[in-house]
């Protein structure tokens, strides 16, 4: 297993400079964001000519392989929401958002493809995440999922065509957002090999699920993992729970994002788990701990997990008193 580092940490920095840093301090990959406008990936001029060759082969240059393209922005488009939202994303109509959001995530797989990457993570969106409680329209949430079904058939295919395999992140005010929800996603599109998850144990553990089951839950559908704690802030979750509402930085906050080993998500069982359910990919740092600066994350979280990597499974015993 190799830890990587989302190069999102550090977008007012020339890629070239945050490859460096990432290096010298041991990072083995990274995770380029592909949103329009990224200053670190060009999806559009990245699949013309041997741009993508070159663009690999600068970054190889330095140690790292790429994980993964990431575009939570663009795909988050294609459920919605449709309003003012999303319009800082794209602004126009329900159709427009769809369509450009449609466009960007299968342009991302192109761009994938052509730089030898093999998975594309992102988000759904959701039209109404108030949808997941009956009341007062207890149809919203089915119908929802017929619309899940329609687009992500179709962008599916053609990754299927780019040989790329899309990992949804489970997240809050997503249409997948826990172990459930993701498991449905699997049984409605047929379990289609394509599709799987991008594992952010931070997103899941404000709901109180053990994180470990979801890895149980999804053998061999965990494409990608995003190295993020959570923290379940003990003194302050009976006053004012863990609902993850208001400024990130306030002092009587019952959860907060942090580095790897500063939260509550216990990452021996994480990385045990991982291990025992065959994943053997890569760990991507991504920073959005408000308590410290990213140069403490990016220092802290390599020191912390890179004991903790399981280099070789158990070979079994060899006692010759039990041959």
């Amino acid at each position: 297993m190799k830890i990587g580092i989302f190069s999102a940490t550090y977008l007012d920095l020339k890629l070239e400079d945050v490859l460096k840093k990432a290096a010298a301090l041991g990072y083995e990959a990274v995770e380029l964001p592909a949103f329009k406008e990224s200053p670190h990936l060009d999806i559009d001029e990245i699949i013309k000519g041997d741009n993508a060759k070159k663009y690999k082969k600068m970054i190889e240059s330095y140690g790292l392989i790429i994980s993964a393209l990431s575009n939570h922005t663009e795909t988050n488009l294609i459920l919605g929401p449709y309003g003012v939202d999303t319009d800082g994303i794209f602004k126009g109509t329900k159709e427009e958002k769809i369509a450009h959001g449609i466009e960007r995530t299968i342009k991302t797989a192109q761009a994938a493809n052509a730089l030898e990457v093999p998975v594309v993570c992102g988000f759904t969106g959701v039209e109404n995440f108030g949808r997941f409680f009956p009341f007062p329209y207890p149809k919203g949430w089915s119908e929802m999922e017929k619309a899940f079904l329609e687009y992500f058939s179709k962008i599916l295919d053609k990754f299927s065509e780019y040989g790329v395999k899309f990992a949804m992140e489970p997240h809050p005010n997503q249409l997948i957002y826990d172990i459930y929800t993701a498991k449905r996603s699997l049984e409605l599109l047929g379990n289609r090999k394509e599709w799987g998850f991008n594992f952010d144990p931070a997103n899941l553990i404000y709901l109180g699920i053990d994180v470990e089951n979801f890895i149980d839950a999804f053998p061999g559908r965990i494409y990608h993992v995003h190295a993020k704690d959570g923290e379940i802030v003990s003194h302050n979750i009976r006053y004012s729970g863990c609902i993850p509402t208001g400024d990130w930085q306030r002092l009587d906050r019952g959860f907060r994002f942090r580095i790897p080993g500063w939260g509550s998500v216990p990452w021996k069982k994480v990385i045990t788990e991982l291990s025992m359910t065959g994943y053997d990919y890569v760990m991507s740092y991504e920073h959005e701990d408000v308590t410290m600066s990213r140069e403490d994350g990016i220092t802290k979280t390599i020191a912390y997990l890179k004991p903790l990597i399981i280099n070789k499974p158990y070979e079994g015993r060899n006692d010759v008193l039990f041959q």
